[in-house]
């Protein structure tokens, strides 16, 4: 049995406004809805996944999800809930930036079946569109009262809108316009920031087609501390390895609230109700051991990674915070061995140093001037009193050679106490 669609979204917290006859419109038949992504970068962050997972639900209701890159808007620039204007990309940036944000939804959107989802670019039907053509087919059905009403609009009068950003919810519009004639699309949805925007396209609709079209906004999500969500010390949290790497992005949710991670498991991830109340109450009996925590960060990280990547971001969180071994320290590729020990002090010895320290207590004392420990005398009472470990493997003997096998060819990992680590960079 299909789930209903709005009902889906009102149990998980995030449905905010809702055009009368929507519902209807909704249990009536399939219907095609579409959502705007804005390629303003070559990656989605997980700001953007209360939309993805819009349209994932929407999709699970058996209904036809559009996911829209705004190749087009992209060069314009949307008001909604900006302080300012922002620069606006080349058309060769805003290409590459489309291929990627592609990428990273066909994670989410199954793309097959009698309901697959579409990609499509506003570039497509905008390219070829000129500025006089456009004033007269899509200008002349909106009143500049009209667009002049917009929350968007009259936030930014006083700072500066351009006639750029002014028309930004005629653009908008004749998407939906679009998407309406050509691909029977009868819904549009988006964050709650944007109802001004998806309404213009309703009424360009009913003026300009004499059609019934629908909007539906979903609520802006924020963390329970009253910081806004998705991001971290570091800045965004991105859906690209390469931006933020899977250990971190594994982190990131591990590390939420209590409170956060009981809305977050109903928004990030397809459990069902009862799984999710259990869940729930299994928390609240032990909060301790951080039950929401671990599956949501479980689900999120393996749905937007890999399994792969999610038991690797296991492993580099028990090397960190666990009795890990030696071994599993020497799988972890450098990549994810420096995500994880980022922030912790690096400190350098040149190899033809390295090669002629005589003990361990030699090499601990002479990196970076002293910076693990002072002075020999240090190291050698901190190792007879068993504080001292490097890749993993605590220092019995302060009088040893170092004969260890240098992570990736180049690393060392001392820990001195049980909080301490320092990473060894062997030049």
């Amino acid at each position: 049995m299909k789930k209903n669609f709005v009902e889906e979204l009102r149990w998980r917290g995030i449905l905010h406004d809702i055009m009368p006859g929507t519902e209807e419109q909704l249990n009536k038949e399939v219907t095609s809805g579409y959502i705007g992504f804005d390629p303003t970068a070559d990656s989605l962050h997980i700001g953007h996944l209360t939309q993805v997972m819009t349209l994932l639900n929407f999709q699970k209701a058996g209904h036809k999800p559009y996911a829209l890159v705004g190749g087009a808007t992209g060069m314009v620039g949307d008001p909604s809930g900006k302080s300012a204007e922002r620069n606006l990309l080349s058309e060769d940036v805003l290409s590459h930036n489309v291929a990627c944000v592609k990428k990273q939804l066909e994670k989410f959107l199954d793309f097959t079946g009698s309901n697959a989802a579409e990609m499509v670019n506003n570039y497509d039907w905008f390219k070829e569109f000129r500025f006089l053509d456009f004033i007269r087919d899509v200008g002349k059905h909106i009143t500049v009262n009209y667009m002049m009403a917009k929350d968007s609009v009259q936030k930014r009068l006083e700072t500066g809108l351009s006639f750029t950003e002014f028309t930004y919810q005629l653009v908008q519009g004749y998407d939906f316009y679009w998407l309406y004639q050509h691909k029977n699309c009868k819904l549009q949805m988006g964050g709650s920031d944007q109802w001004g925007n998806i309404v213009t396209g309703t009424e360009l609709i009913r003026r300009k087609a004499e059609g019934d079209a629908f909007a539906l906004t979903t609520r802006l999500i924020t963390k329970a501390d009253g910081t806004k969500f998705g991001k971290s010390e570091g800045g965004n949290v991105w859906l690209d390895p390469k931006k933020t790497s899977p250990y971190k992005f594994y982190q990131y949710w591990l590390n939420v609230s209590d409170e956060d991670a009981a809305n977050f498991i109903k928004i990030f991830t397809q459990l069902d109700r009862p799984e999710i109340e259990a869940l729930i109450a299994e928390h609240a009996q032990a909060p301790q051991h951080r039950k929401l925590q671990q599956v949501l960060a479980k689900d999120i990280t393996i749905r937007v990674h890999s399994q792969a990547d999610y038991d690797n971001a296991i492993k580099a969180s028990n090397i960190l915070f666990g009795n890990s071994t030696t071994e599993e320290l020497q799988s972890l590729d450098e990549e994810t061995l420096l995500s994880v020990f980022e922030g912790v002090p690096k400190v350098t010895i040149a190899r033809s140093e390295y090669e002629r320290c005589a003990t361990v207590t030699d090499l601990l004392s002479a990196v970076s001037q002293g910076t693990i420990f002072p002075s020999k005398g240090e190291a050698r009472k901190m190792i007879q009193g068993g504080g001292v470990s490097v890749n993993k493997a605590k220092v019995e003997d302060a009088n040893a050679k170092p004969a260890y096998d240098l992570l990736q060819q180049k690393y060392l990992l001392a820990q001195r106490g049980k909080k301490n680590y320092y990473l060894i960079v062997v030049e």
